[in-house]
C-alpha cells in the first residue's frame, strides 16, 4: 500500500457532507461514561477515501452518513475495556485491532437534513437484533440495506454481529500507527 494512504485523515475534510457524532467523546453510550477526548473522527487515509466514496452514493440517493466512532487510540481502548470489562462486547487493547488501526467505522444513514433514520437496533446494541443476519423488517431493513450496500461498493465488510460496524476490507495492509484526532 502507498505510504501516503497509510496516514490518518480527518474524514470531513474530504467530504464536510459525513456527520459526526462521536459517542465515546460523551456519556451517550453503553457505558454512560466519557471514553475520549476528542471529537474529531479520522481514519487511515486510504480508508477515509473509501468512507468519502460510500458518502458519495448515499447523498445520490438523498442521504448522509452519520459516524458514531472511527479511529479509536489504544488509550481509548484501554478506557473502555475498563469500564466494561467483557471481551465478548470489548475488544482488550491491540494496536493491530481494526479500531486501533484506524480502519474501522461504526455509523448509521440519516437524511438530507442529518435525522436520524430506522435501523435495526440502537448503536452498541449488544442483542442478536443487532447481527447481521438477524432477520429485520420495514423501514430497518430498508434503510439498513442503503447503507450496507454503498459501504461494500465503496470497499468495506461489515462486522457480523454489529449491523453498525465497517471495517476495510484491505485493513490487514494497515500495520498498527496511532496519532492524536485533536491534530486533525
Amino acid at each position: 500500500m502507498q505510504e501516503e494512504l497509510q496516514g490518518f485523515t480527518n474524514i470531513q475534510k474530504l467530504d464536510p457532507d459525513i456527520l459526526v457524532d462521536l459517542k465515546y467523546a460523551t456519556s451517550d453510550n453503553f457505558t454512560h461514561q466519557v471514553i475520549y477526548d476528542f471529537t474529531t473522527a479520522i481514519a487511515r487515509t486510504g480508508t477515509a477515501h473509501k468512507l468519502a466514496k460510500a458518502s458519495a452514493l448515499v447523498k445520490a440517493k438523498g442521504y448522509r452518513l452519520k459516524v458514531w466512532d472511527a479511529y479509536r487510540p489504544v488509550t481509548a481502548q484501554k478506557r473502555l475495556f475498563e469500564v466494561y470489562p467483557d471481551p465478548n462486547f470489548v475488544a482488550p487493547p491491540d494496536p493491530n485491532f481494526s479500531h486501533q488501526k484506524g480502519v474501522t467505522f461504526d455509523l448509521t444513514l440519516t437524511d438530507a437534513n442529518g435525522n436520524d433514520l430506522p435501523m435495526p437496533t440502537a448503536f452498541d446494541d449488544f442483542s442478536p437484533a443487532a447481527s447481521r443476519t438477524y432477520p429485520h423488517t420495514g423501514a430497518a431493513k430498508k434503510y439498513y440495506t442503503i447503507l450496507n450496500e454503498a459501504m461494500v461498493k465503496a470497499g468495506f465488510v461489515g462486522y457480523e454481529n454489529e449491523w453498525w460496524d465497517y471495517r476495510d476490507s484491505q485493513m490487514d495492509e494497515y500495520g498498527p500507527r496511532s496519532a492524536d484526532p485533536n491534530d486533525y
